[in-house]
Formats: structure tokens, C-alpha cells, sequence
């Protein structure tokens, strides 16, 4: 079995995932401090690309980074750099598509937070990048976990938007779940069952680690408040 589909896979998305934590927190964030009009419009922006079909993403991806497009044009006569159909031109893809998922779930927790917390420590001279990396992030770890760990296991399994922008080129761009269609494409029915097995397990551990973060966390929970 080439392992190529699940070493790509595992590096698109755990790249994908380091870029929409810090964009998903920032924007979470600020958003979450905005006006309730503006809010609003930038809830259904942002959230878009979870209730748009993945080709669609992958279609809109390549009307903007495509070689004959704008920005894809520029940086090919510039930087002689190709934005479509390498490998890591489906991060582009998957980082679009589990935005929506750690923006909502961080969002959520940055709403949940009890902010006399934050006005307490304001009073006794902390500073706001303190209070925001030692009181609100703490407090709001588990929602922000959670976001993280779904986005990684979305973004393993990618198809519609990646095998837009990336396509399918064995030892190149080849993803677990391109490799699986193009192993049922062709009649090979033996090697697709296999990978998605492989791409069943993953997820699964995945998840039972989201399960047993947030036990713990509820565990935790519960024994600081019979103290």
C-alpha cells in the first residue's frame, strides 16, 4: 500500500488546522465584541463555506487562484508560483472549508466567558494581552479544543473543494480521500475498502480523544464546584 495519500492528508491538515486556530480565535474574538448588526453579517459570511457544497468552495477557489485569474496570474508572472494543483494548494481548500467549524465553536466560548472575570483583573493593573492569554483563554479551552479537533478531522477527510483546486496526481497531490475515488473509479474496490477504513480509524481516535478531553474537562468541573 503507498502510504503517500495518508502523509499528505495528515500534513494538509494539520497545516490547514495551525492556520484557522490563530485566524478562528482572532476573528472569533473581535467579532464576538462587534455590534450585533455587524455580528450578524459576519456570522453569515464567515460560516458560508459549512453550508456551501465543497465544489462550490472549490470552484470560487479557482476563480481567484486560478493561473488565468487575478491574483493567480500575478503571482505565476512574479513568482513564477502555480497556486493550483500542487499539494499545497488544497490547504487553501480545506482551510476555507473548517474555518466555520473552530470560528462558531470558539465564538461560543468567547460569548460564554464571564467577563467581571476580565473587569477584576483590569482593576488591579493587568493588561489586556495578560488577561487574554491567562484568564479568557484558560476559561475557554474546552470550546476552543473542541473547534480544533473537528477541524483537524474534517479537514482529513476533504474531498470536494481539494480535488477541485488540487486535482489527483499520485505522489503529488493524491489525499486519502482522492486516492479513494480514484480507487473505486477504477474497479478497485479492494485497496478503496482499505483506505477508507484507514481514514475510519483516524477519525474515530480522533474523536474519542474530543470525548475524553471533555470528560476530563467535566470532571474538573464538577470537583472544583463540590470544593
Amino acid at each position: 500500500m503507498d502510504l503517500f495519500p495518508l502523509w499528505n492528508s495528515i500534513r494538509i491538515a494539520i497545516i490547514s488546522t495551525i492556520v484557522i486556530f490563530f485566524l478562528g480565535i482572532c476573528s472569533a474574538y473581535y467579532i464576538s465584541k462587534a455590534p450585533k448588526a455587524v455580528k450578524g453579517f459576519l456570522d453569515v459570511l464567515l460560516t458560508l463555506p459549512l453550508v456551501l457544497p465543497p465544489t462550490v468552495v472549490g470552484y470560487l477557489l479557482l476563480r481567484v487562484l486560478g493561473p488565468q485569474r487575478v491574483i493567480g496570474s500575478w503571482f505565476l508572472s512574479n513568482f513564477d508560483l502555480k497556486l493550483t494543483m500542487t499539494w499545497w494548494s488544497a490547504i487553501f481548500a480545506t482551510v476555507v472549508v473548517i474555518f466555520p467549524l473552530m470560528y462558531r465553536t470558539a465564538r461560543g466560548a468567547f460569548e460564554s466567558f464571564d467577563e467581571t472575570l476580565a473587569y477584576s483583573a483590569q482593576t488591579i493593573g493587568l493588561s489586556d494581552t495578560f488577561i487574554f492569554w491567562k484568564i479568557r483563554m484558560p476559561y475557554c479551552r474546552p470550546g476552543i479544543v473542541a473547534g480544533t479537533i473537528l477541524a483537524f478531522a474534517r479537514a482529513l477527510g476533504e474531498y470536494g473543494a481539494t480535488s477541485m483546486i488540487a486535482g489527483y496526481t499520485p505522489d503529488n497531490t493524491a489525499t486519502i480521500a482522492t486516492h479513494v475515488y480514484q480507487l473505486w473509479r477504477t474497479n478497485n474496490d479492494e485497496l478503496a475498502f482499505q483506505w477508507v477504513m484507514v481514514n475510519m480509524c483516524i477519525s474515530f481516535v480522533v474523536l474519542l480523544a474530543l470525548n475524553m478531553i471533555e470528560k476530563e474537562y467535566t470532571n474538573k468541573s464538577k470537583a472544583k464546584g463540590g470544593i
